[in-house]
């Protein structure tokens, strides 16, 4: 933990580190962005300097003051990222749910898109010394070897990031001064009214507007990997970023302009910049770049969902830890899921200019989610309401004009990236809400009713020992109450009889980090419970954890574990623990709506498809019994039966 708030100040590792892993998407924008604003429109003054005007203001208004300065204010404990923000507002509205599932399954639909375009666009570059090389091979051989590297961990590759990623910006740098020294009158974009002249003149300007937003689609996954590096460093190495970034795209249109009159057809203004000789030096810098940039998107994506599992808005998945690196995890069943969507899009659209079409929807609408979520932030800080209502006005504006810019593109392969939300967003509302629904008929008793035949069961040697450590997993909130079914299981199902019976029960706070807990000997040495309050950003190892608790209680002299059994008793041994864990099954009921019965049929399928709870929560297998326990939604009417004999 040390180390990591070592990174967060601001130092050169901070900074080497933040080139690295946070400006990947943002930072490879230049390849495809000015080729997109062009498209096949004819290439004229209003139209190069227009492009770069709304270039310069979009990553100043939104990367720079919306991102950078304003929701960079909004860590949860250093934490950044559209969960992490809701963690923090969640307890001002319930409603506050629906945006961060929206702005989730817009990130994720955006994992999918970005690595695509990215590596095809560097990778087209190769057609300018090899014209009729096919490149969708490639492209689809670089994806499919990124994602099978996902499984060994990539704390190794990332230290190599930071460098790479500096002589990239350094690269791109350059390359546009050069230019813009050849034309310094076209700095003179940065006036605003050119971006106002092209957008109230042109009658392509919504069109323009979705092709500009490309240039800071990394601003979401900037302010997601703000615990990775620190508000400071991702502020002082945004400097130097955006430079780099604003002279290359200078230098594009100093290209641009020698051509005014004319149509850009396949040519890409980035790789223009390069001399000939330096092409296959540029090509290979750029597609490194493009890799790293796609890797940054895939760990968040593998992040995104581990929180989405703990504050229960994805089904459980396996999740990982290839390396001790904090924050190094890895999602098989997202990785795959990931890798088939990228090849689907490769196969799909074949060019970078055609993905770009696709590309941009999905991550307006999470910056339009953040809008939400951070207004509500900027209200629990109370920042003065006027403030909050031109923030919403100015960001409001800005993010659904780009949304009706981008909106533009649906019949030209936004529908791809519309249905890839409507699919994610669709599976985190139906494991919420049929989580809600299975919870909302569960039956809690009053515990403290049981406590006579609770101890009188654990000393009836009639009944067969079942263990001599009996461990239930609980999710009543209060001490005073537990699930029917646990006492169910303990008296009724099969009496069980234990030395000790343990009641768990895990809290999910909204802080990242938290790992605390609390013991209440409910009935001294037979019934313990412990509360786990567990960060989202926690591993949920309860085997691991609960074995430590037993550990601490046994040197406080606060339970004896050893075990009962005459023969082991003598030799001192521990006694053994069993686990059981509780599955409640849902039927459908006519009780339910129309709605809630597909919610909860979904849920079913989404439960079918999960790992189970035992998994889930790191139980060991041979320790633990399953039981499954219908949940009754409907009382039957009664049965009347007529005895004849």
């Amino acid at each position: 933990m040390g180390d990591h708030k070592n990174i967060q100040k601001l130092s050169a590792a901070g900074l080497l580190i933040s080139l690295g892993i946070i400006y990947g998407d943002i930072g490879t924008s230049p390849l495809y962005v000015f080729k997109a604003i062009i498209g096949n429109r004819l290439i004229t003054q209003d139209l190069i300097l227009g492009g770069l005007s709304c270039i310069f203001w979009t990553l100043t208004l939104q990367t720079t003051i919306k991102y950078v300065i304003i929701t960079l204010q909004a860590d949860n404990k250093g934490e950044g990222g559209i969960f992490s923000l809701f963690s923090l507002v969640k307890r001002k509205a319930k409603w506050l749910i629906i945006p961060a599932m929206i702005g989730g399954a817009a990130l994720l639909a955006d994992g999918i898109m970005t690595p695509a375009v990215t590596v095809s666009s560097a990778i087209e570059g190769l057609q300018l010394i090899y014209k009729d090389l096919p490149t969708v091979p490639i492209v689809l051989a670089i994806i499919i070897f990124l994602f099978i590297l996902q499984q060994f961990g990539t704390s190794l590759v990332g230290r190599a990031f930071g460098p790479i990623m500096w002589l990239w910006f350094t690269m791109i740098a350059l390359l546009g001064l050069i230019h813009v020294m050849e034309l310094p009158e076209i700095l003179k974009a940065i006036n605003p009214y050119y971006a106002y002249h092209i957008l109230t003149t042109n009658p392509e300007a919504f069109l323009i507007i979705g092709a500009v937003f490309l240039c800071t689609t990394g601003a979401e996954a900037l302010y997601s990997d703000l615990g990775h590096c620190g508000r400071s460093n991702i502020r002082a190495s945004w400097i130097y970023v955006k430079i780099c970034l604003i002279l290359n795209y200078m230098g594009q249109g100093v290209w641009l302009w020698k051509l005014q009159g004319t149509h850009l057809g396949d040519v890409n203004p980035f790789y223009q910049l390069m001399p000939n000789w330096f092409l296959i030096y540029g090509i290979t810098i750029a597609t490194i770049a493009a890799a790293i940039a796609s890797q940054a998107l895939i760990s968040g994506s593998f992040t995104l969902i581990a929180e989405a599992v703990r504050l229960n808005l994805w089904p459980k998945v396996r999740i990982n830890y290839p390396s001790e690196q904090k924050g190094q995890l890895y999602v098989p069943s997202m990785n795959w899921i990931l890798m088939a969507g990228c090849i689907i899009v490769v196969l799909i659209f074949e060019k970078s200019v055609n993905m770009e079409a696709a590309y941009g929807l999905s991550i307006t609408v999470a910056m339009l989610m953040t809008t939400i979520l951070v207004s509500v932030f900027l209200m629990r800080k109370k920042v003065p309401k006027y403030i909050i209502a031109i923030f919403l006005l100015i960001y409001g504006i800005i993010e659904l004009t780009f949304l009706a810019g981008n909106a533009a593109k649906i019949l030209h392969g936004g529908w791809f990236t519309l249905i890839l939300g409507m699919v994610l967003f669709s599976v985190m509302w139906a494991w919420y809400n049929g989580r809600r629904i299975r919870n909302r008929y569960m039956k809690f008793v009053d515990i403290e009713e049981f406590y006579p035949l609770i101890k009188s069961i654990s000393t009836d040697n009639s009944i067969a020992k079942y263990a001599s450590n009996l461990v239930y997993l609980t999710s009543a909130n209060f001490n005073s109450e537990v699930e029917s079914s646990v006492i169910y299981s303990i008296i009724q199902k099969h009496p069980k009889r234990a030395d000790v019976y343990w009641l768990l029960h895990v809290d999910v706070t909204d802080e990242p980090y938290t790992m605390e807990y609390e013991v209440d000997h409910m009935i001294p040495e037979k019934l313990i419970r412990i509360d786990f309050r567990l960060g989202f950003r926690v591993e949920q190892r309860i085997n691991v954890l609960f074995r430590k608790v037993v550990e601490e209680l046994v040197k406080s002299g606060e339970i004896d574990i050893t075990s009962k059994y005459e023969s082991l008793k003598a030799q001192k041994i521990p006694g053994d623990f069993r686990f059981v864990v509780i599955e409640k099954i849902l039927s459908n009921s006519s009780s339910l709506s129309f709605i809630e019965r597909l919610t909860v049929s979904y849920h079913k399928i989404l439960k079918f498809l999960s790992i189970s709870e035992r998994r889930g929560f790191g139980l060991d297998s041979s320790f633990v019994s399953i039981e499954q326990v219908p949940l009754i939604v409907d009382v039957p009417d009664p049965i009347q039966m007529k005895r004849i004999k």
